[in-house]
């Protein structure tokens, strides 16, 4: 028996974008106090990195996971082309209702990346930074969260997103 070797690739890539930290769900005062100076009414700008990994067994007769050339024409798709230098509140339409944070702009790069990808499967992970020190990490699952009956605490459970 041949076990196939499963491996992950990454590519990388850099844009720089502007947003502002703001939730139309909450007023303007808590908005303030949540976000700071990043809720400012002009926003700020910042030179993200966005790490995107695909995770599958080697293909025997092309030796690859996936074609690199394929995932970066990808990537520059879905991220280069929609976020670099634009106003993501602004121009990207996913965050007109949604705040522009590094959590939802990471399930936004899962989502559009895996809605083109020809394997979808395939897509392992989304990282991206939004300075040298802060970064996201999605891996396309949601979280449950169930109260416990018994004791009032709250009970976490993972589910696939391919479950939705």
């Amino acid at each position: 028996m041949t076990t196939t070797p499963i491996v992950t690739i990454t590519r990388k890539e850099s844009f720089s974008s502007a947003h502002r930290l703001h939730s139309k769900s909450l007023s303007d005062e808590e908005n303030r106090n949540i976000f700071g100076k990043c809720n400012s009414l002009n926003g700020h700008g910042h030179n993200y990195t966005a790490e995107v990994s695909v995770r599958g067994p080697i293909d025997r007769e092309n030796g690859m996971v996936m074609n690199l050339t394929e995932l970066k024409q990808l990537m520059n798709d879905c991220i280069m082309t929609t976020m670099d230098h634009k106003n993501i509140d602004m121009d990207v339409p996913y965050f007109k209702t949604i705040p522009s944070t590094a959590e939802n702009i990471a399930v936004f790069i899962w989502d559009s990346l895996s809605a083109r990808l020809p394997k979808p499967e395939l897509l392992f992970e989304v990282k991206l930074w939004e300075t040298d020190k802060n970064y996201v990490t999605y891996r396309g699952k949601k979280t449950e969260v169930r109260s416990d009956r018994r004791s009032g605490k709250n009970i976490c459970g993972s589910m696939s997103s391919d479950s939705e």
